[in-house]
């Protein structure tokens, strides 16, 4: 089963493809199958036009797997990964040229 535990627009900057990049979806993802877990901090580039455009393409998508292990979803875990998800989601944006614009969210954050 996969969830994403955590997910928050933010305005952003990166140059991809040819194509300005305005906004980033922020997410911590949580895979469970037959007793393992995983947890997975990713973000997604997207072009962000105006304030209806959330057109999320898959070309600018980054992730890193942060813990996996034989177990089952633990919300005191889930939640050291979420106060970390701004540190490692800066380390995959700089990677790739990009910067997350933490102090300018475009939505609340959703959490499952």
């Amino acid at each position: 089963m996969l969830v994403n535990v955590y997910q928050r627009y933010f305005e952003a900057n990166l140059e991809f493809k040819g194509s300005l990049r305005r906004g980033a979806s922020v997410m911590l993802i949580s895979e469970s199958e037959a007793g393992n877990i995983k947890y997975t901090a990713a973000v997604t580039f997207m072009p962000y036009e105006n304030a209806q455009d959330f057109r999320v393409p898959y070309d600018a998508y980054f992730s890193r797997i942060l813990y996996e292990s034989a177990g089952r979803r633990s919300k005191k875990r889930e939640q050291v990964f979420i106060e970390k998800l701004p540190e490692i989601i800066d380390e995959l944006a700089e990677a790739v040229g990009g910067t997350i614009l933490w102090d300018k969210p475009l939505t609340e954050p959703r959490l499952g």
